[in-house]
């Protein structure tokens, strides 16, 4: 997701040495409630895996379209007419894109492996709908209250960071295997050269109301905040509830107990006791835990009837109404909350790519992990892939094995070699838990259970979450101690293996021309401006005389009417975001801030791009995504984009030059403050730091989210309604910080303010970060703006004063208005989704000084 600022450095790819007893026979009677210290040898006594077994095959398993998959460039190399010669940077330009589609067990590992070893010349982007990804095993124990969210969800932005791996957040809804792209709702397509899916599965539909009315268990994201919402329910209701649970495997077993412990520890911190029961009952179709060993089950039961929980085998669903399950011989079981944990499906748009998939809709995939039936340039992986070599059951255990052999082939794939056949395990141990901190241990025949095994699955559910943690910081610490420079020799097989154009591009990265200021070319730029969508029609088209539709040297615009002026802006930044169409939104509603400050109406706009040299196709794209981002953004403030320059560079780079009009003596400056007037934020703070911090590894993938889409939220409505409240001063919160734009409103306007810090909107995480000491690179800078507050010995020891300098991209508007109109105004504003605007002080009569306080519950509190 983030524009990593690490420089390249040697890998070391680490490999761990387990050591394997011999198997054992053991038998285990009757309960044991006693907790035994865990100590990790314990793992000897019952974790001995199966190894899976590799033979080596043909790269392309004598697919038919072997001849054809090297020829993966689309355009022609071309040459840039010029006898000067600059020094390249001696980075390596992008030759080949890999795309992981979904966040799944094997794709973690694949991103870490991809860390510890990367591959100059590919680039590696995730797209996943969830920025953090749940490790199945620890639901149950997640449900249970024995692990908070993060404990148990893997950090996706935190683990592309680690492997400079672009992430882009979003659901696809197809694949076109003959144009080689990923289809995304709302956005263009993402091109790839080797794709790997990693989707999951969806809930079932094929029982009426089941995905509706019922909660999912799978996929585990949305079933998280709707568990969140029973346990908010369970703890304020003074009524028995009554919770059904549909599907007779292990999840469903484990979550029947879990939950049915949980809830009986929230009543009872509530106060709820015999009077408000709840009762947790399970209904299976079939025999309850189909596949165990008849120990395990007979275990299982036990402990479900001792902790209270009904089983019901044998009974069907025929349909779920709100409020109760309908029985398939025509009883009704009524409910408060219904888990549905059955076998889930495939998502249905598998069906419309043309891969092979199995009768249920699942992807086939051959031994080496490819598509069946090709192209071998796919590959999945994981719940949403059935084997037609080695089936296997759709279980956590084998995607997270899969991780390995997976990188390995789409490694070798790249570089022309063979792939590796990869065999399952066949024999695994399962750890099911028992509700409380107990579990059920099986591996073939054996079966064990005991609150001594609880460890021992805690255990090794932590050691798993540590690879993605915790372990990356001791893995980067390796690679830095222990770097060398990074091998050509890798490069130089991908580029082999992907034909002339990229062994061109290669040795041309050495040595760049300078001499024409380094622009792309007009083969990449036409094709571009062709691909770019038909701009909508704007109030201002007919003023555009020459623009995109009949290109020229320059654009050639009509001045406004009599007794309108011209306001002019121009912002440009590098990209901090690696998903280029996000970047070339946040930099166009970046450029449209200053005058959506002034209340003027944006016209036009002229952009100015830099891309990383590359291939022509992959120059080419990233140009079309960062425009395509911004020209939506561009449109709905009624802006057309008549023109720009392109260059090439070192790192993406965009910014607009933005032409605006409006009626002469309308505009809103920075110096009309009043005193005695409210002082209005419409947005709130926390850019700066948090996208320091996401660089560092140390935000988490929500903050980061949350940050992004802040910045992508247009101030053109808020403009209008502070405008229409009588607002007299107004500027956009952007590099110099809260209090540096607020001595730019100060100063001219010869007034004074004074801000209430606890009123101050704070993005979620901004103040995690900055009590880390993560600041951004102008946060000294902008410091030096405390010299106009006048308590500013104590306002800068006070916690919130790093926020009030951090400097903000896309950042809200600050305005001051009549007092008697600033509720009003809030209410405006925050039912035109300004969710957290606020009143943050007020003018006072002054010259241009800021008090900062803090107060809460209008309790005064000094700075300290």
């Amino acid at each position: 997701m983030l524009a990593s600022p690490r420089t390249a450095c040697p890998r070391i790819c680490c490999a761990g040495v387990a050591t394997r007893p011999p198997c054992f026979a053991t038998q285990l009677v009757g309960r044991v409630n006693k907790p035994v210290p865990f100590k990790p040898s314990v793992l000897s006594l019952i974790a001995h895996q199966a190894k899976p077994a590799r033979t080596t095959a043909p790269r392309l398993a004598a697919h038919p379209l072997s001849g054809q998959v090297l020829s993966f460039a689309k355009h022609s190399s071309t040459e840039q007419d010029s006898s000067t010669q600059m020094e390249g940077s001696g980075q390596s330009p992008a030759l080949k894109d890999v795309v992981l589609l979904g966040g799944g067990h094997s794709h973690v590992e694949v991103l870490r492996r991809f860390g510890m070893d990367p591959m100059p010349g590919v680039r590696v982007t995730l797209i996943t709908k969830d920025v953090h990804t749940p490790y199945s095993g620890m639901l149950p124990g997640l449900v249970a209250g024995f692990y908070t969210f993060d404990e148990c969800h893997i950090d996706l932005a935190q683990l592309c960071t680690f492997a400079s791996a672009r992430m882009i957040h979003a659901e696809a809804t197809g694949i076109d295997k003959q144009s080689m792209v990923v289809l995304l709702p709302e956005r263009p397509p993402i091109a790839f050269d080797v794709l790997s899916v990693d989707i999951g599965i969806t809930p079932s539909k094929a029982i009426p109301g089941s995905s509706s009315i019922a909660t999912p268990v799978k996929p585990i994201s949305g079933f998280v905040d709707r568990f969140n919402r029973l346990l908010d329910h369970a703890t304020n209701s003074e009524k028995p509830l009554q919770i059904c649970v549909v599907g007779g495997g292990a999840g469903g077993v484990e979550i029947s107990l879990a939950l049915n412990h949980r809830l009986k520890i929230e009543r009872q911190k509530a106060g709820k006791h015999g009077e408000a029961k709840c009762s947790v009952r399970l209904f299976s179709k079939g025999q309850i835990l189909q596949g165990h060993t008849p120990a395990a089950r007979h275990k299982l039961l036990r402990l479900a009837q001792e902790e209270g929980v009904e089983m019901r085998e044998g009974v069907g669903i025929k349909q779920v109404q709100d409020g109760r399950l309908v029985l398939e011989d025509g009883s009704e079981q009524s409910f408060d909350e219904c888990l549905w944990c059955t076998q889930a499906s495939a998502p249905a748009w598998l069906t419309t790519t043309g891969l092979q998939t199995d009768k249920l809709g699942f992807l086939s995939i051959n031994e080496y992990l490819q598509a069946a039936s090709g192209p071998p340039n796919i590959f999945a992986v994981g719940d949403v892939a059935t084997s037609t070599v080695y089936p296997r059951p759709k279980a956590g255990v084998f995607a997270v094995r899969q991780g390995p052999p997976l990188t390995d082939n789409i490694r070798r794939f790249l570089q022309g070699e063979d792939l590796k056949a990869f065999k399952p395990q066949t024999s695994w141990l399962s750890l099911i838990t028992g509700g409380s901190k107990y579990a059920v241990a099986t591996k073939g025949w054996l079966c064990l259970e005991g609150a001594w095994l609880w460890p021992v699955k805690d255990y090794i559910d932590r050691k798993f979450m540590s690879m993605y943690s915790t372990g990356l910081d001791q893995m980067e610490a390796k690679m830095a101690a222990s770097a060398k420079p990074t091998s050509k020799a890798k490069e130089q097989a991908v580029a082999a293996a992907a034909g002339p154009e990229a062994l061109a591009a290669v040795s041309a990265a050495k040595m760049r021309c300078g001499g024409c200021g380094g622009k792309v070319g007009a083969s990449i730029l036409s094709r571009v401006l062709q691909r770019l969508p038909r701009a909508k029609s704007i109030p201002g088209d007919s003023d555009i005389l020459v623009g995109l539709d009949a290109p020229d040297d320059a654009a050639v615009i009509r001045p406004p009417p009599a007794g309108h002026v011209m306001v002019q802006t121009v912002d440009f930044f590098r990209s901090f975001v690696d998903d280029p169409y996000v970047f070339g939104a946040i930099a166009a509603n970046h450029a449209l801030g200053d005058c959506h400050a002034m209340g003027a109406q944006a016209q036009t706009a002229l952009a100015v791009a830099v891309v990383p040299y590359g291939l022509d196709s992959k120059m080419e794209e990233e140009l079309f995504q960062m425009l395509a981002g911004a020209l939506p953004v561009l449109q709905e403030a009624g802006c057309a984009l008549v023109g720009g320059h392109t260059c090439e560079g070192q790192e993406a780079s965009l910014g607009f030059s933005v032409t605006g009009t409006a009626k002469e003596g309308s505009l809103m400056s920075k110096g009309g403050m009043q005193a005695g007037q409210a002082i209005i934020l419409t947005k709130p703070l926390g850019t700066g730091t948090i996208m320091a911090a996401a660089m560092r590894r140390r935000a988490k993938g929500r903050w980061i989210t949350g940050a992004l889409t802040s910045m992508q939220q247009s101030s053109a409505e808020a403009a209008r309604i502070l405008k229409d409240h009588g607002a007299t001063a107004c500027t956009d919160v952007t590099g110099f910080g809260l209090v540096g734009h607020l001595v730019e409103m100060t100063r001219p306007s010869q007034v004074s303010a004074e801000i209430n810090t606890a009123s101050i909107p704070t993005l979620d995480g901004a103040m995690v970060c900055l009590a880390a000491g993560v600041m951004s690179s102008m946060h000294s800078q902008n410091a030096k703006a405390s010299a106009a507050v006048t308590n500013a010995q104590q306002a800068i020891q006070h916690e919130t004063w790093p926020l009030m300098v951090d400097p903000q991209t896309g950042g809200g508007l600050l305005a001051s208005l009549p007092q008697d109109q600033a509720d009003l105004c809030l209410q405006a504003l925050q039912k035109a989704g300004y969710s957290e605007a606020a009143i943050i002080g007020r003018v006072t009569e002054g010259s241009g000084n800021i008090a900062l306080q803090h107060q809460q519950n209008d309790i005064p509190v000094h700075n300290s």
